[in-house]
């Protein structure tokens, strides 16, 4: 392996890799998250400083980070918050729901809200996720890197690829966004998302409540969207999205066996919790718990054809 920056980070918890970083992954395909035959998590990112990729082990109470190319100080100085240092869990109390106690029991300890920075890209994915089914999702992010991205810096694993910059974004046509499977109304608010690129990435610096306010100033970004970079970009624990076609009727129904969770029900539910609703939702997610399902199920739309 060429040689990269290294830094090794004692962070005084076992941190789980994929418990804290999971929620990153777009699908099995994501040309910007791969982990290895070793175990090991590779990302790649468009930091401040340029492109990097960055490959992550965890051992013991000891995680390595290196990483590749302009960015790479930036990803080695990132992983405290990268990987949940500044998630204060000491105010959370589990013991409000047998389900959650138990969850949280079992992966708990190594299971943190990641502030991984970078809110472009993580903004512009949640766009593309509004009012879509996964496949579609996981199916146009896949495109976007592959055909607008850079080549992953350093020894990556094939195929991984960067997030592009703002610039190339903003000169990707409509009918390749339409070709994509991205509707026009989430293609026009990824330009907009683009066009503010600077101010965005400056939520990093706010507090959660002012980053989200910011966000929520692009028409086309709601909520559900902000909650989404929120908890992955901006380590906020108590990030929930309402408005999710599956989240609430998913929690509730783990959390009560109520069949027709709505918004108004999951609030009520996660109020125990607040200042760690997301973490709830996060931990009821990983049991898998899903609302028994009703009716056709959803045939994704190919926009391709209309």
């Amino acid at each position: 392996m060429s040689a990269g920056l290294t830094r090794v980070w004692r962070p005084g918890w076992p941190v789980s890799l994929g418990h804290t970083l999971g929620s990153l992954r777009r699908g099995s395909g994501d040309p910007a998250f791969h982990r290895d035959d070793a175990r090991a998590l590779w990302r790649t990112m468009r930091t401040p400083d340029g492109p990097a990729t960055q490959r992550l082990v965890a051992t013991d109470d000891i995680v390595t980070s290196t990483s590749w190319g302009p960015g790479a100080t930036w990803a080695a100085d990132r992983l405290p918050r990268m990987l949940g240092a500044g998630d204060d869990v000491s105010s959370f109390d589990p013991s409000h729901h047998p389900l959650v106690a138990e969850q949280w029991r079992r992966v708990g300890a190594g299971m943190r809200t990641p502030a991984v920075g970078c809110v472009l890209e993580t903004l512009v994915a949640a766009v593309i996720e509004q009012r879509v089914t996964g496949l579609e999702a996981r199916r146009a992010w896949r495109w976007l890197l592959t055909a607008y991205g850079e080549p992953a810096p350093g020894p990556a694993p094939e195929g991984m690829r960067v997030f592009p910059l703002p610039e190339v974004l903003a000169l990707v046509p409509s009918w390749e966004w339409h070709r994509a499977g991205v509707d026009g109304s989430r293609a026009a608010t990824v330009m907009r998302v683009v066009s503010y690129a600077g101010r965005l990435e400056q939520c990093d610096d706010l507090s959660h409540a002012d980053a989200r306010a910011r966000m929520h100033a692009v028409p086309g970004v709601g909520g559900w969207t902000s909650a989404e970079v929120a908890s992955r970009s901006l380590g906020d624990p108590d990030a929930v999205s309402f408005g999710d076609f599956h989240v609430a009727k998913n929690v509730v129904y783990a959390l009560t066996s109520e069949t027709d969770g709505t918004d108004d029900r999951l609030a009520e539910v996660l109020a125990p919790w607040q200042g760690h609703r997301g973490r709830v939702v996060r931990l009821v997610e990983m049991t898998g718990i899903s609302r028994p399902a009703r009716g056709p199920r959803y045939s994704p739309r190919d926009f391709r054809s209309m």
